[in-house]
């Protein structure tokens, strides 16, 4: 059984419409617990109670008229096939079960040659000030389009409010953590995720020729490190704002780490045997996506992110991930 929440993502958000039971002929056991939970009058009469309001099992019992422990018998085998939610709550001689309704909709796929060939991607735009966790090490800085936010090289500045506005960020050493839904995969199942932005090392000023490695981790698991050349600069960045001095760092480039059934890859490149079913992307209420570089790495150069107002590609942090249904 799928647990599905409709959903669209729009400037980096989630839009909730309803939550769906999706089941079909390959999962034979959950088809036979929803179908036998259905096939009774008296429960469809508790499902129907529970459109209005929570009920304990007591109070079920006294509004269909029917014996408290009929009511329990009833409630567990709607419980069990995921159709309602129950918990426990401190009553007048003990606790007392709770019921209340999981679903909006059933959907039954009867054909199951269509279940391997609806292939889907979902896209998430994560700005880059949208970072949960940090641990950054100067020389470190924000700015957004209109200038810098707060001082300069002092870590504790991205903790300001106002990093949710930074089109570019950059720091010596450490990471910046970014938490994305993965509302999608409660849906379906997981087939590739994928994390494109721009970035570069990071220099005083700026040096093209400045070794970084700099490394992504999904949910805790390091997925792989890719080596910046250098902090680039020498021509203006194609969206850089006028303000932005042409000495400073000036444009990034656009990498893209990969995960699938075959491994970890950085563009083209396999770097990685971990394979997207190691890192739980449907556990939990997040993705964790972390991007840094780290102490004891060969080239400690830095790192510069770009939102979609600096550098040269008009883009934030943004995740894919395909799935099927």
């Amino acid at each position: 059984m799928i647990w599905s929440v409709a959903c669209f993502v729009a400037n980096g958000g989630i839009g909730i419409m309803g939550k769906n039971v999706n089941l079909d002929l390959e999962r034979t056991e959950e088809l036979y617990n929803v179908a036998k939970a259905l096939a009774s009058e008296v429960r469809l009469e508790i499902l129907k109670l529970l459109n209005y309001n929570s009920f304990n099992v007591n109070e079920i019992a006294e509004k269909l008229n029917i014996p408290a422990s009929s009511a329990a018998l009833n409630v567990k085998i709607l419980e069990d096939a995921g159709l309602i939610h129950t918990e426990l709550q401190p009553g007048v001689r003990g606790s007392m079960k709770v019921c209340s309704r999981k679903s909006d909709n059933i959907n039954i796929q009867l054909d199951t040659l269509k279940l391997h060939s609806e292939d889907n991607s979902f896209y998430i735009n994560m700005p880059i000030g949208n970072f949960v966790d940090c641990d950054v090490y100067p020389t470190c800085g924000m700015v957004n389009e209109n200038g810098f936010i707060d001082s300069e090289d002092n870590p504790r500045k991205f903790y300001n409010p106002k990093r949710s506005t930074a089109q570019l960020l950059w720091f010596h050493k450490g990471y910046v953590e970014y938490r994305f839904p993965n509302s999608v995969l409660q849906i379906g199942r997981e087939k590739m995720i994928e994390i494109s932005l721009e970035l570069c090392s990071e220099a005083p000023n700026y040096r093209n020729n400045w070794p970084s490695d700099i490394t992504m981790w999904i949910n805790g698991i390091e997925i792989g490190t890719w080596t910046s050349p250098g902090d680039f600069g020498g021509r203006r960045g194609k969206l850089n704002p006028s303000w932005w001095l042409d000495d400073c760092t000036q444009y990034g480039l656009l990498k893209t780490w990969r995960v699938n059934k075959d491994g970890t890859f950085i563009d083209e490149n396999k770097v990685s045997d971990i394979k997207i079913g190691s890192l739980n992307l449907s556990q939990g209420n997040f993705i964790s996506v972390r991007i840094g570089v780290k102490e004891d790495t060969k080239h400690v150069g830095g790192i510069n992110i770009f939102g979609e107002k600096f550098g040269d590609y008009e883009q934030n942090i943004v995740m894919r991930i395909d799935y099927s249904i």
